[in-house]
């Protein structure tokens, strides 16, 4: 699903261009800048409030430019394809930036200083689809990005997550990172800069204080083998073959809403709990995949959020296992914006 690429904006109040802050004017800025945007048309949920304001940049050089007009304690949130999060009813008060169809750069990284061994890592900026990764290193012979294609989002979001599918994470790949920090200083890095587990990526006590809380990833280098590209799309399309058959891929969802606790499976915990088919609203765990809860059809995020919050006192009851989060819900309750405005975020 592709939610943002056309940048096209479902407006739940009359969108209006927004004056930049902190010296940077609105004439300088390139991109397309809007207030009172209907996030469920920017998440793979299909659910959700208003965010107070949306930024789409026209480029890089932009995005870093943006950046420095915002005031210091602005709320922002980065999205790519809008997939593994939730915005909450009320909406989201702040400044959501628009990455994917933006930061799309992908190439071949010739090695420095020996260019003559040829290609054996990718450049990928934030916005690239992760199974177009996958797809590019195959027609190019390298291997190792294939369970890529199984990640719905971009790759700043596997960036970000560490995600992983089929027996592979993503920085068992990364070489360096890019990084934009919140003052719009632009900075690399090395994976020995983070702290990096299943799911989880932080940068290191060091790092963090050079570069502050609020920092995103603008691309990274993955490094790759050399091998069969036949091979390597072969097991692309296994892979996507494996996804289709079992994932509800034809509902609005998140993908993976928790998860897998050490050497078990969020899926088999609540489908063992009987929980497959249960509904809270619109929303519905998947009966295809137990750990997927889908819109139905007219879901709320608060739909979606009562029932991942009752998934996971199930199994903590029938298992004392208790399953972590693996998707992001931001935002406010419904009572925080109109009812008017509800209603048009989920149109």
């Amino acid at each position: 699903m592709n939610m943002a690429e056309s940048f096209q904006f479902d407006l739940c109040a009359p969108g209006a261009s927004v004056p930049a802050a902190r010296g940077v004017s609105a004439s300088a800025l390139r991109g397309t800048d809007r207030r009172d945007v209907a996030m469920a048309r920017h998440v793979s949920w299909r659910a959700g409030g208003c965010a107070d304001r949306v930024y789409a940049p026209a480029d890089r050089a932009d995005l870093v430019a943006f950046m420095t007009s915002l005031a210091p304690d602005e709320p922002v949130l980065m999205i790519g394809l809008g997939s593994n999060l939730l915005v909450r009813d009320g909406g989201f008060r702040g400044t959501v930036v628009l990455l994917h169809g933006v930061l799309s750069a992908l190439s071949l990284e010739v090695p420095a200083g020996n260019p003559g061994a040829g290609p054996v890592a990718l450049r990928v900026e934030a916005g690239v689809a992760c199974p177009k990764v996958a797809r590019f290193a195959a027609m190019h012979g390298l291997e190792g990005a294939e369970f890529l294609a199984g990640i719905p989002g971009t790759m700043g979001g596997a960036l970000a997550m560490n995600a992983g599918c089929y027996g592979a994470q993503t920085w068992e790949r990364v070489a360096r990172v890019t990084l934009l920090a919140r003052s719009g200083a632009v900075v690399d890095a090395g994976p020995d800069a983070f702290d990096v587990d299943y799911r989880h990526v932080v940068l290191n006590a060091q790092q963090g204080a050079v570069l502050g809380e609020d920092r995103w990833f603008l691309e990274a280098v993955l490094h790759m083998d050399a091998g069969d590209g036949a091979r390597s799309r072969a097991r692309i399309k296994e892979f996507l073959s494996r996804r289709i058959a079992t994932q509800p891929l034809q509902q609005p969802n998140a993908g993976s809403v928790f998860r897998n606790p050490p050497g078990d499976h969020a899926a088999r915990l609540i489908e063992h709990c009987g929980l497959k088919g249960l509904r809270v609203g619109g929303a519905e765990v998947s009966r295809k995949h137990a750990n997927f809860i889908v819109n139905c059809g007219g879901a709320s995020a608060a739909d979606i959020e009562s029932l991942i919050d009752e998934v996971q006192a199930r199994v903590r009851d029938a298992s004392g296992v208790d399953l972590v989060r693996e998707v992001r819900i931001v935002g406010e309750p419904a009572g925080a914006q109109p009812q008017r405005l509800i209603e048009e975020a989920r149109r």
